[in-house]
């Protein structure tokens, strides 16, 4: 089982040690640390900083979504069948609820595709993140070290302006600042809508507002995962 966990600092005995003692609850004889949430939050930097500090295997479900959607769609589900057929306009020009509504029920359908694809991962340690990950999604696998990342609404359009890739998902459409208008209410309403179910589930949702340094969301999340502070102790035992 060590062989999977990658990182080669010096205190990665004691790392092994915490995760094997407080493994709690287990899927599929794995440990799984889920950030799930909203886009544009910072899911992703904290992810692969886990990562990298604690040697846990990243599994990024955005890499993959576009598989999952198709494999759904193959297995009969028909809001993937749907989303795969429509064409820009039809995607990107209907209202933000009626896009949000849908964005959910695509992750219904494709969760159990990729709780299978985590099965398949050669690894005992796992931080993993997307908005694929719901409250309703976790609720139905009975996951408990979950929590979510979500962007205030400045926060998030003003990132989102700065990903290359956002003219390549809004090609073809017929108005492209309305598209793009229309996805970032959908998102807004999406983050507005996990908040809402995290507090009646009583999950862990932190708001990043941009003000935090990416340390700070980091230690935010450590604690609620209850990771260990390491490399603190590392830097002190260094210092005597």
């Amino acid at each position: 089982m060590d062989k999977y966990l990658k990182g080669d600092h010096q205190d990665m005995p004691a790392i092994k040690e915490f995760l094997y003692k407080n493994s709690g609850r287990h899927m599929m004889n794995k440990k799984i640390f889920i950030i799930g949430g909203s886009p544009c939050s910072g899911k992703s930097t904290i992810a692969e900083r886990i990562s990298k500090e604690y040697g846990i295997f990243y599994f990024k479900v955005d890499d993959f979504l576009e598989e999952f959607i198709s494999i759904a769609s193959k297995n009969g589900c028909q809001t993937c069948k749907k989303s795969i057929e429509m064409t820009a306009d039809e995607i990107w020009m209907r209202e933000p609820f009626i896009q949000c509504e849908e964005e959910f029920h695509i992750y219904d359908e494709i969760s159990q595709f990729v709780f299978k694809h985590i099965e398949g991962i050669n690894a005992d340690f796992i931080v993993t993140e997307g908005a694929a990950y719901t409250p309703k999604v976790i609720s139905n696998h009975t996951l408990n070290e979950y929590i979510t990342i979500i962007p205030t609404p400045d926060f998030q359009i003003s990132h989102y302006k700065e990903r290359e890739w956002v003219p390549y998902i809004l090609e073809g459409c017929s108005d492209k600042r309305q598209a793009f208008d229309n996805w970032m209410n959908r998102d807004i309403l999406f983050a507005k809508q996990v908040k809402e179910e995290c507090a009646a589930n009583g999950i862990p949702c932190i708001v990043n507002d941009g003000l935090s340094s990416i340390d700070e969301l980091f230690d935010k999340v450590k604690r609620l995962f209850k990771l260990p502070n390491v490399l603190s102790k590392t830097c002190q035992n260094s210092s005597l």
